[in-house]
């Protein structure tokens, strides 16, 4: 047994949670159950970055203070736990959980002991979207490459961390996997920025600018600390850092690995930023940061800005968190952004849920109440026909293994549907409504039928098991129909619900 410890970026809470930010919780609860289920101790983490300038412009949109406005959001992100069915052991809020801010100065102050932090004056160009300065050779014709708007040039006296300290040791750390970065061209792309020199960053903000929101800087009254070095201690403060040192040194640095999930988009900050600042405060690193793609909406970035931002928990209501969560798992790509439909994902619960595992499950119950009252039968020894399913029931555990190892969750997901087909062909292949038959209308002996019975309550009980991090209730559903260990199998009933995707009105009939 290890210990594992997953986190989630935690989103700016300037609105309500989007298809998007579903996408990095979903895979971390995943991670988390699969590692919980190999008998690993686990902790997954997640929460929401509450001190960004961006939420209290937000804030004064609505007409509310910052605390209130912030709150209000995080509820929403909270209740997304329960729709998604999510299994995290800890939720932290950046702007009032009391963990927080005394383990931010305790970062800082290790990094100010090591001589790391300084100030000087700066000029440069800041996008608020990102909370970031960009080089002018940074921008694409003028505007942010994130968010598509052209920077306010800011000039400011503030604290800066000496990150070109760091350059040369973050290199060694990336290119010997000590410090890993998935997936292999994500690596590459850190490998060169670090490469092409490192600059010391800023990490404060007038107090005038950040309309008195945030974590002061210590002893620094009309400083706050930089949202990013702030939010990206959450990993450390939701453990204990600073607060509770037993906690932290079991979760933090006691654990066998430390994986963050990712979007694409804040690659810099947790693979060179962070790992800088951890370094300079004498702190153990992640082990791997895991960088996803983007969900997109016609092409074009998911984001609440743009509109295109679809509800999450709503498309759990409408379609169920199964679907949702399966589409996420099964249909996303590993290297370059996927597209988000209603009728991807309806597609896809109806092929692999529904007609794919689902009806192998049902025909199987059905089948041994219909043939053996109920009762299942005994494995038989293999023979020709039972070979390949049983060589598919078999080798399918590791080949998850493999791919989840690798954070490739649509091969792992394909793994389960390769089974549920094996499955399905083997039915086709013995005919077992043929063998009932032959056995009552000729005597035949029960041997061939029991046999088939037991080979496909089996292979149901293998599916119900590797579903258990992808679709905890459904594989729940599916060890309980198969007699859950026992010798009987219960009534069938539909595991999966078949989706219908909404006519376009006045579309030809």
């Amino acid at each position: 047994m290890s210990r594992y410890f997953a986190m989630t970026a935690i989103p700016y809470v300037n609105g309500r949670p989007h298809v998007g930010h579903a996408l990095e919780l979903v895979e971390t609860d995943f991670l988390a159950r699969y590692r919980r289920q190999r008998g690993d101790e686990v902790r997954a983490q997640t929460g929401t970055d509450d001190n960004a300038l961006k939420n209290v412009r937000s804030a004064e949109a609505a007409g509310v203070s910052p605390q209130e406005y912030v709150e209000q959001v995080a509820q929403d992100f909270l209740k997304l736990g329960k729709a998604l069915n999510l299994s995290f052991d800890d939720f932290i809020k950046t702007g009032s959980d009391p963990r927080h801010r005394p383990g931010v100065e305790k970062l800082w102050a290790a990094c100010a002991e090591r001589g790391d932090l300084y100030t000087k004056n700066y000029t440069g160009l800041y996008c608020y979207g990102c909370e970031q300065y960009y080089a002018d050779d940074e921008l694409d014709d003028g505007l942010c490459p994130e968010h598509r708007v052209r920077p306010d040039l800011i000039e400011e006296n503030n604290w800066f961390f000496r990150l070109s300290r760091y350059q040369d040791r973050l290199i060694e750390l990336i290119s010997s996997d000590r410090l890993k970065i998935e997936p292999a061209h994500r690596k590459r792309e850190v490998l060169s920025f670090i490469e092409s020199g490192l600059e010391d960053f800023s990490i404060s903000r007038s107090m005038e600018r950040a309309r008195g929101w945030g974590i002061p800087v210590p002893d620094r009254p009309g400083q706050v600390i930089y949202v990013w070095y702030d939010a990206l201690a959450n990993y450390i403060t939701a453990p204990g850092y600073g607060t509770d040192g037993e906690g932290f040194a079991h979760w933090w640095t006691g654990s066998d690995e430390r994986v963050h999930v990712i979007g694409k988009g804040i690659v810099r900050f947790h693979a060179v930023y962070w790992p800088a600042m951890l370094l300079s405060a004498g702190v153990e690193l992640p082990t791997t940061v895991f960088v996803h793609e983007y969900l997109t909406a016609d092409g074009r970035k998911i984001s609440k800005s743009a509109g295109n931002a679809a509800d999450p928990s709503e498309l759990a209501e409408r379609f169920g968190a199964d679907a949702v969560r399966w589409w996420m798992l099964r249909d996303v790509a590993l290297a370059g952004d996927t597209d988000y439909t209603d009728e991807r994902l309806v597609t896809r619960n109806n092929e692999d849920l529904v007609n794919n595992i689902g009806n192998l499950v049902n025909r199987t119950v059905s089948m041994v109440n219909r043939y053996r009252r109920g009762v299942i039968p005994a494995l038989r020894e293999e023979n020709e026909l039972s070979a390949d399913l049983r060589r598919a029931r078999a080798e399918a555990p590791a080949r998850l293994d493999a791919e989840v190892n690798a954070f490739n969750f649509r091969r792992a997901a394909e793994v389960v549907t390769r089974l549920g087909h094996e499955g399905n062909r083997y039915v086709e292949a013995v005919a077992p409504w043929a063998l009932a038959k032959a056995e009552k209308q000729e005597g035949a002996a029960p041997d061939a039928l029991d046999a088939v019975l037991a080979e496909l309550v089996q292979t149901c009980r293998v599916l119900g098991g590797l579903l258990v991090p992808f679709l905890p209730e459904s594989a729940a559903e599916i060890i309980e129909q198969t007699g859950g260990g026992g010798g009987k199998v219960a009534s069938p009933a539909p595991v999966f619900r078949r989706l219908e995707f909404p006519a376009v009105e006045g579309a030809p009939v």
